[in-house]
């Protein structure tokens, strides 16, 4: 397997994805995420950390989050020092502890029998300080009801500012694909099992020749409605997917 680095690399390059677009997606620091594509280890916090980072960053790209995880503890997780002591290396002073004596269990229930019995004496003979002074009934008892306080709603999910999109070919389908005024597919045809790169941007304007398609939105996949005519659709992170009319289709000129 390549390394992990190299991996991440590789893929953020595919994409054509800046650092700065995976810092501002993951919320992960730059920095970090240039250690992690130049397996600088000592530059992060920690094991937890760089398994925690490995994973979100992995999943930003659309790769085997799990496989570089494991293939990360399999290279540079090592046990620690109290894991690796004899399980039976006994603790220092455990000797003395051993030759100290120890009270057997019985002598804690008998002194607290004893407590017990001289508080029940105390309470019974406490009455009768004062001939002249009634038993007084405790006074009823009052529940309080606990107040109730109300529950803060959820916070609000935040959109993310980008879309990442994927074309994937179920059969023959001629796709038209622009970002902005980019064309980044130009009216090329895919055959069932192609697929285009993963692409990002703020907003995606797309025409399909039929349905033979699915699209794979920031890593969930969404089917395409089956039509008599070209598909129009536009795709940004505050509409989702929304239908092009035929003016409004992009058009490419192969």
């Amino acid at each position: 397997m390549p390394d992990i680095g190299e991996s991440l690399r590789e893929a953020r390059m595919r994409a054509r994805i800046d650092i700065a677009e995976i810092e501002a997606q993951t919320k992960i620091r730059a920095k970090y995420l240039r250690a992690l594509e130049n397996e600088e280890w000592d530059l992060l916090p920690g094991p937890t950390y760089v398994k925690s980072f490995l994973r979100t960053y992995a999943e930003a790209l659309d790769l085997d989050a799990k496989l570089l995880v494991d293939e990360y503890k399999l290279r540079h997780e090592r046990l620690s020092e109290v894991e690796l002591q004899p399980i039976n290396a006994a603790a220092p002073g455990r000797e003395r502890r051993r030759q100290s004596p120890v009270l057997p269990p019985w002598f804690f229930v008998a002194v607290i029998i004893v407590g017990l019995i001289v508080a029940l004496y105390m309470l019974g003979s406490g009455g009768d300080d004062d001939p002249n002074t009634g038993t007084t009934p405790p006074p009823p008892a009052t529940t309080t009801t606990p107040s109730t306080t109300p529950t803060p709603p959820p916070p609000a999910r935040t959109r993310p500012s980008r879309v990442r999109l994927r074309i994937d070919a179920t059969g023959p389908v001629n796709v038209c694909l622009k970002a902005g005024d980019r064309t980044l597919v130009n009216g090329r045809t895919f055959e069932a099992g192609q697929r285009t790169p993963t692409f990002a941007s703020r907003r995606f304007r797309l025409t399909l020749g039929n349905n033979s398609a699915r699209l794979r939105i920031n890593g969930k996949t969404r089917g395409v409605a089956a039509s008599s005519q070209p598909i129009g659709l536009e795709i940004t992170p505050q509409r989702g997917r929304q239908p092009l009319s035929a003016k409004e289709r992009p058009v490419c000129l192969p």
